[in-house]
């Protein structure tokens, strides 16, 4: 089957463009938040497993 790049961006255009009025202010601003608490425990796991592993091999 193949398919048409013009359907699929139309397609992704048109869900795109039907999400958008559905999002609201307060949940963009609960996403930016979450994803940097998340990036921010992520980095500092990751920091806290590398010394511990650093500290096991010796």
């Amino acid at each position: 089957m193949q398919t048409n790049s013009h359907t699929l961006v139309g397609t992704a255009g048109g869900t795109f463009l039907s999400i958008i009025p559905n999002i609201q202010s307060a949940d963009i601003l609960k996403t930016i938040v979450l994803a940097s608490l998340g990036a921010v425990v992520s980095f500092t796991i990751s920091l806290v497993l590398k010394s511990i592993i650093k500290k096991h091999k010796k």
